[in-house]
């Protein structure tokens, strides 16, 4: 066993004395020792429940056979974190999340890892860490939370920050919000919502790395206890079998994750954190490749904040298992002989796996949309793409042609919105927040929010070069790249210049003349980074582009 390494013979005694000074006794150490990493904190909600899941996990690997160990990991709640600076330190803490995880796996050289997150970048930084130390490992999730109620409505997080631009629009009052406040987030999970946070765990499962029902179970159900046992149990089969990340995590694997992803209508961080995953696999996944996987897997599920349904609407209806069952009958949409955390192949997982719902879940000959949920749009404007939840934008919006107002900030943009600035027929163009100009590629639910609460939702679009909340609706388009930190041609826009968007034939273009162009190319100078110490700086200084997932240089 890897743990081997520290129990066995004469010159461990020091170890196993050390193991013995927490109260583990010799039979519980002659086990296979399980690292058990969770994010359990008390500032997420997606979070404050974990050590319930944690010891559960504990319980299903003492059933097994093996002796649980666990450690911490940090957390980043990006709902807190939004609109200020603590958003500079969100997307980047994807990596310290990953790092710390190889560290912890390598210094204490576990037999196998049972793997605990929730919320955004703490399932892709655990999946990162997965499959660069590559032992026997399996993830589960805190699950989402349940929907509030509100004047007879579901409601949910983003329906606050909606509430904000309701009120300064007059269609609310601030008692109302004041009440909406009170409802929105009922309890523990990850936000109620196919935001980043539930995609992350959904794709988790259509990867293959966690258990059917990861995704969708909601966090305050006792058959999330009975998951987090189960997980405990088979990853002691996994060790026994010898089945490895990477094993699981397969270029046919992320595949089937990016047709999931297009059926639920995930949110577009997705193409940040699913190339990112991969890249730790050795596994290449380019942005061309969400295009193709959309022309061949439909959009099925019609999800908040997009569309009317819960999680735990689409756990009803048979959660994963049955959207990938329905996207198995599309030819060459799913690979059903990779194998997955089971044990088994992903066509035996599903057998039997039936939509209880057409409605939640619609068949692939009635979807949604025939194409997937996600975009990739090319053009002048973003030589090297740019991302948009199509399932989520009006269809008055799938073409919009206007003037570019321009914000070099995300507090400016938000300001000029709810001061009645914006005009109906604009571009919101919010630039200098990609992954070296934010730092860390910030969120824009805010200004995307107030632009639905102004009622501008079917009339302004709104591009940058930093990204969006899960929870963001409407034609928003992110990850403009190459960013305008490093002299994209996002930094060339000047105030008022036309932009084009047309969502169905995949272009954005800024209607410029290119001698123009070249003239404002060669006037443009860069910025000074608006951080010069402490992590983030260091962040900077070695992030890659939101077009490759935002990795870091390897030197």
């Amino acid at each position: 066993m890897r743990s081997d390494a520290i129990k066995k013979g004469l010159g461990r005694a020091p170890h196993r004395s050390l193991l013995k000074a927490m109260g583990y006794t010799n039979e519980e150490i002659s086990r296979p020792l399980i690292g058990i990493g969770h994010a359990q904190n008390e500032i997420i909600p997606g979070h404050i429940h974990l050590d319930k899941i944690l010891e559960a996990v504990k319980t299903g690997v003492r059933m097994a056979g093996g002796t649980p160990i666990s450690f911490g990991t940090i957390g980043v709640c990006d709902g807190i974190a939004m609109n200020h600076m603590g958003m500079k330190y969100s997307l980047a803490s994807r990596e310290v999340i990953a790092d710390s995880v190889e560290i912890m796996a390598q210094a204490h050289p576990f037999d196998a890892l049972v793997l605990i997150p929730n919320c955004d970048k703490v399932t892709p930084g655990m999946l990162m860490a997965m499959l660069r130390v590559n032992i026997p490992a399996i993830m589960v999730s805190g699950g989402p939370m349940l929907t509030g109620r509100f004047q007879g409505k579901d409601v949910h997080l983003v329906s606050v920050f909606e509430g904000v631009g309701r009120v300064k629009a007059n269609t609310m009052t601030p008692e109302e919000l004041d009440e909406l406040e009170d409802a929105a987030c009922p309890g523990c999970g990850s936000c109620a919502g196919m935001f980043t946070a539930n995609s992350m765990n959904c794709l988790t499962e259509a990867i293959g790395l966690g258990l059917p029902g990861n995704g969708t179970i909601p966090a305050v159900s006792a058959a999330r206890i009975r998951l987090a046992k189960q997980a405990g149990m088979k990853v002691m089969e996994l060790l026994e079998k010898n089945i490895m990340p990477r094993d699981i995590a397969t270029k046919e694997a992320f595949e089937n994750a990016m047709a999931v992803d297009m059926a639920l209508g995930c949110s577009t961080n997705t193409v940040l954190h699913v190339p990112a995953i991969a890249h730790e696999a050795g596994v290449d996944l380019t942005l061309d490749l969400f295009n193709k996987v959309s022309e061949k897997a439909p959009h099925l599920c019609s999800l908040i904040p997009g569309g009317p349904h819960s999680l735990q609407q689409l756990n009803e209806a048979g959660g994963v298992p049955a959207v990938m069952n329905e996207l198995l009958k599309l030819e060459s949409c799913l690979h059903s002989d990779v194998i997955t955390a089971t044990g088994k192949t992903l066509g035996e997982n599903l057998k039997g796996k039936d939509s209880r719902d057409s409605e939640i879940i619609r068949p692939t000959d009635n979807p949604y949309h025939r194409q997937g949920g996600i975009a990739v749009l090319y053009g002048n404007l973003a030589p090297d793409g740019a991302v948009v939840k199509q399932s989520a934008v009006a269809d008055e919006m799938l073409t919009h042609a206007g003037p570019a107002r321009i914000f070099d900030s995300e507090e400016a943009a938000q300001s000029a919105i709810l001061g009645g600035k914006i005009n109906p027929g604009d571009v919101i163009v919010i630039r200098y927040c990609g992954p070296k100009g934010g730092p860390g590629m910030p969120e824009m639910l805010s200004p995307t929010s107030a632009i639905i609460g102004m009622g501008l939702g079917k009339s302004v679009a709104l591009i940058t070069d930093g990204r969006f909340s899960g929870g963001t609706q409407g034609a928003c388009l992110g990850h403009i790249s190459p960013e305008a930190a490093v002299g994209g041609p996002i930094a060339l826009v000047k105030e008022g210049d036309k932009i084009s968007i047309n969502i169905p034939e995949k272009e954005i273009r800024l209607e410029v003349d290119e001698d123009e162009l070249e003239q404002r190319r060669k006037m443009w100078q860069p910025r000074e980074a608006n951080i010069t110490t402490g992590y983030v700086a260091r962040y900077a200084r070695q992030v890659t582009s939101g077009s490759t997932g935002a990795v870091l240089k390897e030197e």
